[in-house]
């Protein structure tokens, strides 16, 4: 597997990780819990949200098993109403292929990054690498510090 921006930016601040090479075809997250053989709830998916207001996109990291819960996250990001964009949109936003939508990806581009409160059931949590076919499996306090991520509880049962 050849180094990518986020494996690159995770070497140079030292930050333990494995990254698994998955089929470059788009995966959802319980699709890729299969392939690696890893606890469904484990993985998690960024879901990129627009506020109704003005104002970079927000990037819901939430469990796999999941969905995000609109009311919950505008609630956490104090935001009156938030809509979730098409996926041609979300990549057009993040200039990222859906199924490639990763908030280390996405650093220092202005976007908030909250992350489900139930990653804090794990030390390490897979998500996406960034591209189609990477999955990288971090420490999610590592992920917190370098997203600058809110934690709180913006996920419902899909």
């Amino acid at each position: 597997m050849k180094p990518n921006n986020i494996t690159r930016l995770l070497d140079s601040r030292s930050i333990p990780y494995t990254a698994f090479e998955l089929p470059a075809e788009k995966l959802g997250a319980l699709e890729t819990a299969r392939l690696l053989n890893v606890p469904e709830e484990q993985v998690f998916k960024t879901i990129v949200v627009t506020r109704e207001a003005k104002g970079k996109p927000i990037l819901a990291v939430v469990p796999g098993t999941s969905e995000v819960d609109l009311k919950a996250l505008a609630k956490a990001v104090n935001e009156k109403k938030l809509i979730l964009p098409t996926e041609r949109d979300a990549e057009r936003l993040t200039g990222l292929q859906a199924g490639g939508i990763s908030p280390l990806a996405l650093i220092n581009k202005g976007f908030q990054v909250v992350l489900d409160e139930d990653a804090r059931l794990f030390d390490e949590i897979h998500i996406s690498g960034g591209q189609r076919g990477l999955n990288i499996l971090l420490p999610v306090e590592a992920l917190i510090q370098l997203t600058g991520a809110q934690v709180a509880p913006i996920c419902r049962a899909a």
